[in-house]
């Protein structure tokens, strides 16, 4: 594996876990509104906005944990409907995000960038070659 590779399969084995979470309304409330549960609604805001990408500004993550300018696209699109779920949740808790007008735009595009991301992973591992033939 090239040090590109490893260094794209590092930062997405965070990312695209969380923007599968924020495509999946049961598992948010059943994972973020329980306070036994590490994960939460920060969580997700600190991976995509400042530890493994920048919601706001993706482009500089493009080759980092974005494989695609599509991807990129996206990413700016989700950064955007959870920027504004956060103006709708003035106490900042999982359950007002949940709870906020805007968050229906936050799953439907989650769900878009999660196909996306996931297809571009499975494009690249049917490219890496087999044990046969290393």
């Amino acid at each position: 594996m090239s040090a590109d590779a490893h260094v794209i399969a590092n930062y997405r084995v965070h990312v695209v876990p969380v923007v599968l979470a924020l495509a999946n309304p049961p598992w948010q409330r059943d994972v973020w509104l329980d306070p036994s549960v590490f994960e939460n609604l920060d969580h997700v805001f600190h991976t995509l906005f400042d530890d493994f990408c920048d919601a706001d500004e993706p482009d500089w993550y493009l080759g980092v944990s974005l494989r695609s300018e599509e991807e990129v696209a996206l990413m700016r699109e989700l950064g955007a409907a959870l920027n504004a779920a956060a103006d709708e949740a003035p106490n900042d808790t999982d359950a007002e995000y949940l709870r906020a007008p805007s968050w229906p735009t936050v799953v439907a595009v989650a769900g878009r960038l999660a196909q996306v991301m996931v297809a571009n992973d499975l494009k690249e591992l049917v490219g890496l070659p087999s044990n046969d033939e290393t």
